[in-house]
């Protein structure tokens, strides 16, 4: 399975990062390796001093699919999830500066935590999905994917150009403003509406 996400998705972070908005959804990938296992702490890489946490909804793709067009989108996944793109920020910046691949911040091991999955039918609506994360008992970003610059379908639609999806394929769609530096024994708490999707500590 791979990991594909998709940055720059909501306008007020892109203005928090001083980021240029894009013409077109920005997508990088993640390898499985990245995938913090269930119940395991998030340990701070040695190699960044400036860790943030990004909540973002993920979609779970359960059919192969190529060229999909955003109307027939909704056939590809019947899951919806809540993870955190971890990014060593530090490490992002300088990569960004000389024009280089995110990779390094954004796929190490551990980078990608995968929270409880919501059939499709328990959402009302997949274009108006609230969620959350707190940081030790505060709560630090609130999103709604009516927010996304780009829906889900659409990115589906826009991502399947390029990769061809295949099952257990998971879609992270983009963190909303009020992203931060994770510090040692910091409690991260995940919810979509009032539904707790993860629980991570940091050490």
């Amino acid at each position: 399975m791979k990991i594909i996400c998709i940055g720059r998705n909501y306008a007020e972070h892109i203005k928090e990062l001083e980021n240029e908005r894009p013409t077109d959804p920005v997508i990088f990938l993640k390898p499985d390796t990245s995938i913090l296992l269930k119940k395991q702490p998030f340990f701070i890489p040695d190699f960044s001093n400036d860790v943030h946490y990004e909540v973002e909804i993920l979609v779970k793709i359960n059919r192969i699919g190529k060229h999909i067009d955003k109307k027939f989108a909704y056939k590809y996944y019947n899951e919806i999830g809540l993870g955190i793109d971890f990014t060593a920020r530090d490490l992002q910046s300088k990569l960004k500066e000389k024009g280089l691949p995110w990779e390094k911040a954004k796929a190490f091991d551990g980078a990608a935590v995968i929270g409880d999955w919501i059939p499709i039918e328990g959402i009302k609506d997949v274009n108006a999905i609230e969620f959350s994360l707190k940081k030790n008992e505060s709560i630090v970003q609130i999103g709604n994917t009516s927010l996304m610059l780009w829906k889900i379908d659409e990115i589906i639609e826009y991502v399947s150009k390029y990769f061809t999806l295949k099952i257990g394929d998971i879609i992270f769609t983009g963190t909303p403003a009020g992203v931060g530096k994770v510090e040692a024994n910091d409690k991260l708490v995940g919810f979509i509406e009032e539904k707790k999707m993860f629980s991570i500590t940091v050490k």
